[in-house]
């Protein structure tokens, strides 16, 4: 008698000897471990965040360890692994280490020391203005991908200059004509949305239609906007920007952030415009799903790749900007010791103290270069279209 093959045995025995499915981060460790260059990039990454976090607790506070402000001139631009002169030197001045692993400079201060400092300015410099970049090009690109054919009215552009306007009345301390302003502008909201935006939009005054006209769309504006901060070249706006203000950490941080999130944006817009025609975002929206949700929950997590690698790229885009604004000398003010003074510091004695712009030279080639690799290894992992499954 012939017998019929059992399929459903075929497909558990074959089920049987398929191989355990990865998690995410097991697949892109896996992954990662394949690329050998953004392995490589990700290894020097973590040990240069530990020399930046070991810079930080040495050369801080009061009375630091390593204190890479101070100054020996009997003992300036010493070679590197000199050993200090005691017999010139107070004890207070007598380097921890008992040698200079990277020599000094014209002032006699220890250039291991102050590239401990710098690593840290560098690394705070790198990833907070890249955090203020993604976090305006992720707000402005899902604005423009998932609301951008919605179209904005007068009253809104009216009401962000009155907002505009009440904020920079605060900030002189005019705060009688702040207030003022806040409450004129609320009331004619109200009175907009109670008229024109109503139910007695029939009844709503000729003086009142034309702040429902609309003007362009929310996609339009922010696109040109883009477009608009791309025509002027990024790093001789930073330096202009930062001309006119006062030297600070912080100032250079927020204005390196405030003018790199352009591309942050485009990727972002373009992930979202891709992903809110895709049928689980259509499912979520019969199912009576609010915008909100949908963004956060089920758009953002599947836009973020993008985001990523740009982020990886923008920090070694940050800090190159960061260096060379301090080598130009609008950077980070003393005592801070970063890569790019202590660069421009030594390019007076090239010939006599070359170790002066060797070291921090080498260091910020390595270390740019180490988050390139990351990140291109990094988009390659993350993109499912240009990665090789194995």
């Amino acid at each position: 008698m012939e017998t019929r093959p059992n399929h459903a045995q075929e497909t558990i025995v074959d089920d049987a000897y398929m191989p355990p499915s990865l998690s995410p981060w097991r697949e892109t460790w896996r992954l990662l471990r394949q690329n050998s260059m953004a392995l490589i990039g990700l290894v020097i990454f973590m040990f240069f965040f530990g020399i930046a976090l070991t810079g930080m607790l040495l050369t801080s506070g009061d009375a630091p360890i390593l204190d890479p402000a101070q100054i020996r001139l009997q003992e300036k631009l010493r070679p590197p692994l000199a050993r200090p002169n005691l017999e010139t030197l107070q004890p207070a001045e007598v380097p921890e280490l008992g040698i200079y692993l990277l020599g000094t400079d014209d002032l006699g201060r220890d250039v291991f020391a102050r590239m401990l400092q710098g690593a840290w300015v560098s690394l705070t410099v790198g990833f907070v203005a890249v955090a203020i970049a993604v976090a305006i090009g992720i707000f402005l690109g899902g604005l423009s991908g998932y609301y951008g054919q919605e179209y904005i009215q007068v009253i809104q552009i009216v009401m962000v200059l009155i907002a505009g306007v009440a904020l920079w009345l605060a900030a002189t301390h005019a705060w009688p004509g702040a207030v003022f302003l806040a409450i004129g502008g609320a009331a004619g909201w109200l009175l907009y949305r109670r008229y024109a935006g109503g139910s007695k939009k029939s009844a709503t005054p000729d003086a009142l239609r034309w702040l429902s006209r609309p003007i362009m769309s929310v996609d339009t504006l922010i696109m040109r906007l883009v477009d608009i901060m791309l025509c002027f070249p990024s790093f001789f706006l930073i330096l202009t920007v930062v001309a006119l203000l006062p030297p600070s950490l912080y100032n250079i941080m927020v204005v390196i952030g405030l003018t790199s999130w352009m591309g942050t944006t485009r990727f972002v817009r373009a992930e979202f415009l891709s992903l809110r025609e895709q049928d689980f975002v259509a499912a979520a929206r019969a199912l009576g799903i609010s915008d909100m949700r949908i963004i956060f929950r089920h758009i953002m997590p599947n836009a973020v790749a993008p985001v990523l690698v740009s982020a990886t790229l923008g920090i070694a885009s940050a800090m190159l900007t960061e260096a060379g604004l301090s080598f130009l000398g609008f950077g980070v003010p003393p005592p801070h010791a970063t890569w790019g003074n202590i660069l421009s510091d030594g390019k007076d004695f090239i010939f006599d103290a070359p170790w002066l712009t060797f070291a921090p030279g080498i260091v910020i080639l390595v270390v740019v270069l180490a988050f390139n690799l990351f990140g291109e290894g990094l988009r390659d992992i993350l993109n499912p279209k240009l990665r090789k499954r194995t």
